[in-house]
């Protein structure tokens, strides 16, 4: 058995929850399995984006997780960061 956790964060709430899965075990089963979904109904473990400790995975569902590892599910995001920065560039020129 490996022990890993499964975060999420909003702006007015976060939880990681810790769990034990067995060896072979994927990122999204984890997820899955976690319950996470109970506490942020929002969550969609088939199409939220992912990460282990901040560097995200193409494919959850074919990442096999190792002992410690940190399932982050990341929210969408509301602008583009480039578009964010053009933002807020042309609004300190003004």
């Amino acid at each position: 058995m490996l022990r890993v956790e499964v975060a999420y964060a909003r702006p007015d709430r976060q939880e990681i929850l810790s769990l034990e899965v067995p060896e072979g075990t994927t990122a999204l089963a984890a997820v899955k399995q976690s319950g996470i979904t109970r506490i942020f109904p929002e969550i969609d473990p088939d199409r939220n984006d992912m990460g282990i400790f901040g560097k995200v995975i193409k494919n959850p569902a074919n990442h096999p997780l190792r002992e410690g590892d940190r399932v982050e599910l990341y929210r969408p995001l509301k602008i583009d960061p480039k578009q964010a920065r053009l933002n807020r560039a042309r609004k300190k020129s003004a």
